[in-house]
């Protein structure tokens, strides 16, 4: 769904409140703004996280060794703990 906004002079933008609702942002939060070559994506904090961790699982399905727990492992490993 599109949604036309305006940005006021002091910069601030209202997300209408169905958008707010659906988000889970009724009371308030946090937005993550990303500029790409597309234009600006917005994304609320848990939406970024999956975000980041399909692109990771895109580049690393072939790995399956690749985790965070296998890198705390080898730290670990490493500094001799």
């Amino acid at each position: 769904m599109t949604y036309h906004l305006n940005v006021a002079p002091n910069g601030r933008l209202v997300l209408p409140a169905d958008v707010r609702k659906r988000l889970g942002l009724a009371e308030g939060g946090e937005l993550l703004l990303e500029e790409t070559s597309d234009g600006l994506v917005l994304r609320t904090v848990a939406q970024a996280v999956a975000h980041a961790q399909a692109i990771a699982r895109l580049y690393l399905a072939d790995r399956p060794d690749v985790s965070v727990d296998a890198f705390l492992a080898q730290r670990r490993a490493d500094s001799g703990e």
